[in-house]
């Protein structure tokens, strides 16, 4: 019985020390998938700044020269986040919640659209309206399709009055613009104003449609369950860059022109677009999204908001 109670007892005093251990602390890393366009120019600005060192955390962030290149890093674990869109977003959770939007880096403004729906230099297209029937190049089961549709949808087009064309390189889109092999592209800025000083027309572009146009910063569901301070504290530091570039955008005039692809043709005259504060997609937003997603055959399943977005990591 002796043996019995001291035995019980070891057992007892083991598992009060094993919840008295310190936890492990949190990783302060990340690995973020950064694509060739100026929505990224926020984490330069934070590395450069030094707002990240500020906060305590790592940031390393990874080119990727394609949206294909990006997905598949997320995939394999190889990167934590990435800037990305909701219909991404979308695809990744079609079956089972893989990545959650935490904050939304850009949408179109006014006078700073994000994408433009422009007609060929040598074409008689002047309005939505002549798009009827005419192939628009696009990339497929992307956001640049789901704009080119809802865009054109609102400017009074029936679904089946718009047909695409799969020109998936952008920079091979804009080339097949200006040399007549399109009418008419899909193209973002700021490749799309180049595209207009280079004798192409704009039809259409996203500057009212601020609700569809936007891209988002998304992380992995493990890294927001193993590292949900890091990834608070990535957001403190990329708001506090977004509010430094909307207050001296002619200061990062050189970041933009190298991070933001700007083509020589404009370097002189295009300006850093604003970027919006803090703030996450709304649930009708993540709704016409899934929706079209499913109308195109894309997911199966009516994914909830709670799925896609997770405002909680905000900067309070």
């Amino acid at each position: 019985m002796k043996q019995l109670a001291l035995l019980i007892l070891i057992v007892l005093l083991a598992a009060v020390l094993t919840g008295c251990a310190p936890a492990k602390p949190e990783d302060t890393s990340l690995k973020i998938a950064l694509i060739p366009v100026l929505d990224v120019i926020p984490v330069f600005i934070a590395q450069q700044n030094g707002y990240f060192a500020e906060q305590g955390i790592q940031v390393e962030g990874i080119p990727v020269k394609s949206a294909q290149e990006r997905d598949v890093l997320i995939q394999t674990g190889q990167t934590d986040g990435m800037l990305t869109d909701l219909i991404s977003t979308g695809l990744f959770n079609k079956d089972s919640v893989k990545v959650k939007a935490v904050y939304t880096t850009r949408r179109s403004y006014p006078n700073a659209p994000v994408f433009r729906v422009l007609a060929g230099p040598k074409t008689d297209i002047k309005s939505p309206t002549d798009l009827k029937g005419v192939p628009i190049g696009i990339s497929q089961n992307t956001v640049i399709e789901y704009l080119t549709d809802r865009i054109l949808e609102a400017e009074g087009l029936q679904r089946s009055d718009i047909a695409v064309v799969e020109v998936s390189a952008i920079p091979v889109r804009y080339e097949q613009l200006l040399n007549g092999n399109l009418k008419a592209a899909t193209l973002p800025d700021p490749l799309a104003q180049a595209a207009l000083t280079a004798g192409a027309k704009l039809v259409v572009d996203d500057s009212k449609y601020a609700s569809e146009s936007q891209s988002v910063l998304s992380f992995r569901l493990e890294t927001l369950k193993a590292k949900p301070n890091t990834v608070k504290k990535f957001l403190v530091a990329w708001e506090k860059a977004v509010k430094e570039l909307n207050a001296h955008p002619e200061k990062y005039q050189s970041v933009l022109i190298e991070q933001g692809r700007v083509p020589k043709s404009i370097e002189n005259s295009y300006k850093m677009p604003p970027f919006p504060e803090r703030g996450v997609p709304t649930a009708a937003e993540v709704a016409d999204v899934v929706k079209w997603l499913r109308e195109k055959g894309l997911v199966g399943r009516e994914i909830p908001y709670a799925d896609m977005v997770d405002s909680s990591f905000l900067p309070k």
